[in-house]
């Protein structure tokens, strides 16, 4: 067993021949290279990002979508259980639903999914609402257009500016969440290698002369979802940015 941070090993490979390992970042507290950890821990934070991304798109967009174009009960009664759902800090929902399916690794890509769904439907309800009269749009009805063929034909080709913005933004929400709740024990769980278990269980290394064990992956947290809210800033100038004639 390696103390935490050490960088070399000497390993004896044959009669009188000696094998000198380098570990670039040193090792963990198990004497595994904490440099292949936080690689195997990137996948990780951009899978859970991903997959919870488009599980948000998948129910948010058409329901707030229909939502929007039909009006009446259906948007009421939609309309009702966002703002209940609205209502419940993200983190307590993503805790709520993660402890009511078990812990682990696909537990975490549905909780954040199910946590995220609820601001993508009512962006792109607000945002039908704002199209749905709207000439072209009335001009289908006219025609005798479905409400299908007019929402997903006509409308949502219309709304992926916003859409895309929403979903890059939420892909760093949902890197942060992920990293918060391997932290708390209840994400990814070991050996499988999170940013935020390796925080967690290197935090204490801060005071023993090995802050770069848990400062590492912290600055990789900071570094990607800072990526990602630069990312939705400039897709937030271009879809404001007027045609050009």
């Amino acid at each position: 067993m390696l103390p935490p941070g050490s960088s070399v090993i000497t390993t004896a490979e044959g009669p009188g021949l000696n094998n000198t390992r380098y570990f670039p970042l040193g090792t963990d507290r198990f004497g595994r290279d904490f440099l292949s950890r936080v690689v195997a821990g990137s996948g990780l934070s951009l899978a859970v990002g991903l997959v919870a991304v488009l599980l948000s798109l998948l129910i948010g967009v058409p329901l707030g979508a229909f939502a929007g174009y039909l009006g009446g009960w259906f948007d009421a009664a939609v309309s009702w259980l966002l703002q209940v759902i609205w209502s419940i800090p993200t983190l307590l929902l993503v805790l709520a639903i993660t402890l009511a399916f078990g812990k682990g690794f696909e537990q975490v890509f549905l909780a954040i999914g199910l946590s995220m769904w609820v601001e993508v439907a009512r962006v792109v309800r607000g945002q039908t609402l704002a199209l749905r009269h709207i000439e072209w749009v009335e001009a289908g009805r006219v025609l005798g257009l479905s409400t299908q063929r007019i929402v997903l034909g006509h409308i949502l080709p219309n709304l992926v500016g916003p859409i895309a913005v929403l979903a890059s933004a939420n892909f760093a929400a949902a890197i942060l969440i992920e990293a918060g709740l391997s932290f708390m024990g209840v994400g990814a769980q070991i050996p499988m290698p999170s940013w935020g278990n390796l925080i967690r269980d290197h935090y204490s290394a801060i005071l023993t002369g090995h802050a770069h064990l848990a400062l590492i992956p912290g600055a990789c947290i900071v570094s990607l979802v800072l990526s990602f809210n630069a990312l939705s800033n400039a897709l937030a100038r271009q879809a404001s940015r007027p045609p050009a004639s």
